[in-house]
């Protein structure tokens, strides 16, 4: 096995399929399998499931994908510590941030980010399932989960906090749930899994007290909408305190079971990014400027932004 074969695999999995990688490594589509055919043989196991439209990794195609992906990024850190002598940071950062997270919160840190580096490139999703970052060539994940998974590097940005909110109007008609186990017979609006039921946990002194599956009534990703919906309502809403934090202040919504910690999607909110001992420049600033604005964040307001300690 050899760097180019390693490169070849690098190619295929970021390509997603045998002819996109053959497309951009300049070769005929049976010449790409033809290679990978013959780096499997030498290995003596299978480092790719192909399907008609896909390629994926299995176990061991995978660590060996993360070797060449390493070897690959020592390169273009090393040519860049030559080039960017004297120089702006440069390079390109593709990003992948939570709807409601990123919104709310990272915009604006984004925004600094790229008035700091104006020569790197910023390529921003606006995401919340965990995505593959192979499949979508993704640098950095920002995401809310449990357990983050094992092949990526996982730094928690803080624990998340949810909220229950209403608006006075509806508080006034209806009142505002007492037990968590009231918003079983009230109309939710929150966020949800297609295809799965939505699970609340509610804790009361630090131990787990309830467990209510909701049938929320207003449905979306776009957490912006989910605050109107709020606002106009419709219901009480279940989302992260960064999202609604500035209406609670002002008095607009009102916030119901403010002893409980309501957990939905996750426990915390992690950044994700393959282990690679040595990133290029610009993403490698990203990292630490992440960490550092998170942080801050949580210093300077513990609890506030959907992260506290």
């Amino acid at each position: 096995m050899d760097t180019k074969s390693l490169t070849l695999l690098v190619e295929i999995l970021d390509a997603g399929n045998l002819s996109e990688a053959a497309r951009r490594l300049k070769m005929t589509r049976a010449n790409v399998s033809y290679h990978l055919s013959q780096l499997e043989r030498s290995v003596g196991m299978q480092l790719v499931r192909r399907s008609t439209r896909r390629v994926e990794a299995t176990e061991i195609g995978l660590k060996l994908y993360q070797h060449g992906r390493s070897i690959q990024d020592e390169l273009v850190a090393a040519r860049e510590s030559v080039q960017s002598l004297g120089k702006t940071p440069q390079g390109k950062v593709r990003l992948s941030v939570p709807s409601g997270y990123g919104q709310f919160v990272m915009t604006p840190w984004l925004l600094e980010f790229k008035r700091d580096y104006p020569d790197i490139v910023l390529d921003v999703l606006f995401e919340n399932s965990v995505d593959d970052l192979l499949r979508d060539e993704v640098d950095i994940a920002v995401r809310i989960m449990s357990e983050p998974p094992q092949n990526l590097v996982a730094r928690e940005l803080g624990q998340v906090r949810y909220v229950a909110c209403a608006s006075r109007a509806y508080a006034e008609a209806k009142g505002l749930p007492a037990m968590p186990e009231d918003l079983a017979r009230r109309p939710v609006i929150s966020a949800a899994v297609i295809g799965r039921p939505l699970r609340l946990s509610a804790y009361y002194g630090g131990q787990p007290r309830q467990h209510v599956v909701l049938e929320p009534t207003v449905l979306s990703r776009n957490y912006a909408f989910l605050r109107d919906a709020m606002r106009a309502g419709l219901g009480v809403g279940i989302v992260p305190d960064y999202v609604v934090h500035e209406d609670v202040a002002r008095g607009e919504l009102l916030q119901a079971l403010p002893d409980w910690r309501l957990s939905i999607f996750g426990r915390a909110m992690y950044m994700l990014y393959m282990p690679n001992r040595h990133h290029p420049r610009a993403i490698a600033m990203m990292i630490e400027y992440i960490l550092r604005r998170a942080q801050a964040a949580h210093e300077g307001q513990p609890g506030l932004l959907g992260v506290s300690g």
